[in-house]
């Protein structure tokens, strides 16, 4: 059995190369071809084209497409497999997608095609979880504000919010989604003493330690605001003018899943106004950030450049994570994290 793995910057191809390695005793034999770019930046202007795009928005060299149609297994990350490649890819029968989200890959055409595919959910959870734990801490207590302040040479003391700079004890969280970044996020604020509130129509389980609540229940009563859902068409622009309106003027406003969930221009202009107190933001509609951008010119926001995933932890565990799901895959097993319901037949050789 054939497998292709397409590496590319965050996960280099001795990295794809040793966490498939498991699945040798299978008899599956493991090619890897790099998806090249100069640079991490290159590697993200690609992915966020291929996200507002589709997968075919940016077709993949001429080398990494070679003899395809003899590969029963593809796995990648941020490597679009468009409607081109699935076409010549004419013995495929599962695509292993290397995180949460399938937007670089054709799900409905590989579907059609009876195609299954898988995703990693909750690769880089514990990473996002902690750098929105991270932001929530930098922004009520100016921690980046007061450190580029003392690297400008000022000791300053004087925030948006240096009248009522308040501590996470008995304070409100709300988690806007509750999934595995989500109950992450609660878990560690539960260790701070927050009360915590979650908005989630999909959450399943015993949802402790947070409370679920509707929607403007989270926003009237939440000192922190984090979100963490999925970006779908339904919930595209979810936090807008009328959003920002419920929450309370001292609350701020984080962001470490997608800048769409996000109407922007209604958050600067909240934010300019002082309707909320603050942000933190890891994702924006434009990436790299806009010198011009109007959030670089306000005092009550922290920006970071969409690192909140990017741990080499997240990343080189990654392909071990899938190996595990294909071997389940082969033995049998019923839970798999396959997005399109399609199991496909494979027998190890």
């Amino acid at each position: 059995m054939e497998l292709l793995a397409i590496s590319d910057t965050y996960i280099p191809a001795a990295v794809m190369a040793a966490g498939l390695r498991t699945l040798d005793d299978l008899g599956i034999r493991v090619t890897v071809r790099p998806w090249e770019h100069d640079t991490l930046v290159g590697l993200q202007k690609a992915n966020l084209v291929i996200e507002e795009g589709g997968p075919d928005a940016i077709q993949l060299p001429d080398t990494l497409r070679e003899d395809v149609g003899r590969f029963e297994i593809l796995v990648t990350q941020f490597a679009p497999v468009g409607r081109r490649l699935l076409e010549a890819a004419t013995r495929l029968k599962v695509i292993g997608v290397l995180r949460g989200g399938t937007e670089n890959v054709d799900v409905p055409w590989a579907t059609s095609r009876g195609i299954g595919v898988l995703n990693t959910p909750g690769r880089n959870a514990r990473a996002v979880a902690e750098c929105t734990l991270g932001l929530i801490l930098s922004e009520i207590r100016n921690i980046a504000r007061s450190h580029a302040a003392l690297k400008a040479g000022q000791w300053r003391r004087d925030y948006p919010n240096h009248l009522a700079i308040p501590e996470l004890n008995e304070k409100t969280v709300g988690l806007i989604g509750y999934g595995e970044v989500g109950r992450l996020v609660a878990r560690y604020l539960a260790a701070f003493g927050s009360r915590i509130v979650a908005y989630d129509p999909y959450a399943k389980g015993d949802p402790r330690p947070a409370e679920l609540v509707d929607l403007p229940t989270l926003l009237r009563q939440s000192d922190v605001v984090s979100l963490h859902a999925r970006l779908t068409e339904a919930s595209r622009g979810l936090m807008g003018t009328g959003e920002f309106a419920l929450m309370k003027p001292s609350a701020v406003l984080v962001n470490t899943a997608r800048s769409g969930l996000i109407d922007e221009r209604a958050l600067v202009e909240a934010l300019a106004q002082r309707r909320i107190m603050g942000a933190a933001l890891d994702v924006f509609d434009v990436e790299p950030l806009p010198a011009d951008h109007p959030l670089l010119a306000l005092d009550n926001v922290t920006i970071t450049p969409h690192l909140a995933g990017s741990t080499i932890d997240a990343f080189h565990n990654s392909p071990a994570r899938m190996a595990v799901h294909l071997r389940n895959l082969l033995s049998g097993c019923p839970e798999l994290p396959l997005v399109n319901g399609i199991r496909p037949v494979l027998r190890p050789a």
